[in-house]
């Protein structure tokens, strides 16, 4: 029998590559990312996570903040002087968060104007009585009459300004 055939070429090594700046490269592209910008901002890549997170002055294991009470006190006892003792060297990570936390969110969302329309139209021919929407001709989509009450209490809540003039016209 003969022999398997040899590849091509042998290898040889490129002295046109950094290897250093192609291994930090892989790294840092297999590294997963840190959603939290306070976090991303303080992390120390050469600490443990656990060890940056007891920096920061967060519980990198849920059980150790609220631990689940086991028949053996000694050890549960020890195990809680040793996390009270931690110090805290970046404090001010803690204290963003809960600052970005204590700010309203704006609802981003928004209607199209064609469900605007919609909505105006179905308050205006029937008023509150969503099953005589939901046999509306213009009721394209078939939806039911939770659906569209859906709908337009969603156009209430995220354009109040056009639902407040909207009703002063149906008034007038």
């Amino acid at each position: 029998m003969p022999k398997a055939k040899k590849s091509g070429k042998r290898k040889k090594f490129d002295y046109t590559k950094n290897r250093k700046k192609l291994k930090k490269k892989l790294r840092n592209k297999l590294a997963p990312t840190i959603e939290c910008a306070q976090i991303r901002k303080a992390w120390d890549d050469r600490k443990t996570v656990q060890q940056n997170l007891r920096d920061m002055g967060l519980q990198h294991d849920s059980k150790a903040v609220l631990p689940i009470r086991q028949p053996k006190l000694m050890e549960s006892e020890t195990m809680d002087m040793e996390t009270e003792g931690t110090i805290v060297t970046k404090p001010y990570v803690i204290k963003d968060m809960e600052s970005e936390a204590s700010n309203p969110r704006q609802i981003a969302k928004t209607l199209s104007r064609d469900l605007i329309e919609y909505a105006q139209h179905m308050i205006r021919e029937h008023g509150e009585d969503y099953k005589a929407m939901a046999r509306d001709e213009k009721n394209y989509y078939q939806d039911t009459p939770k659906q569209i009450r859906r709908k337009i209490e969603d156009y209430k809540r995220h354009h109040p300004d056009d639902f407040s003039t909207f009703t002063q016209s149906l008034k007038a």
